[in-house]
């Protein structure tokens, strides 16, 4: 498998990681598995959640498609392994550290994408059961959202 190859299955894997987290996010968190994300959207004492147990939901089959991938010489499934993982990295960075502030290595942003994910997030997380909810995804969000922040950003009204 030539690099060009395995680096535009990791590029495809990572962009289709957006709607599988869409789907997981609606379907699973906010259904059968609702027991484990309550948590993220109520108030609870405490710095991890069981939410943080989707992280292994996602690594490991991450970690298995890398490893088995590499060691079997089943390059395309390592490469799907790789984006897995680089979308999680991205979900990490964005959401616990961007969004959540959950580890404070970034100050407030006056960026334009940044108030956009953060409004949206919010916007998901004025919902506290699992029936009722609004934007599941992560990266990309509703143009409301978008509209929402430039407006603000105008106004120079402060980040979230």
């Amino acid at each position: 498998m030539s690099a060009v190859i395995f680096i535009l299955i990791v590029l495809a894997t990572f962009c289709a990681m957006e709607a599988v987290t869409w789907l997981t996010h609606r379907y699973v968190m906010h259904g059968f598995l609702w027991y484990l994300h309550r948590d993220h959207h109520q108030p609870h004492g405490g710095f991890f959640e069981k939410n943080d147990a989707f992280f292994l939901i996602f690594a490991i089959p991450s970690w298995l498609c890398i490893m088995l991938g590499l060691q079997n010489k089943v390059y395309w499934v390592a490469a799907i392994g790789f984006g897995v993982a680089m979308y999680g990295l991205a979900y990490f960075i964005v959401h616990e550290v961007i969004i959540h502030q959950r580890f404070k290595w970034f100050t407030r942003s006056n960026n334009t994408y940044i108030r956009t994910i953060r409004w949206a997030h919010k916007m998901h997380h004025k919902h506290q059961g699992k029936e009722e909810g609004e934007s599941f995804g992560m990266l990309l969000v509703a143009r409301k959202y978008w509209l929402k922040a430039r407006r603000d950003k105008k106004n120079k009204l402060p980040q979230l």
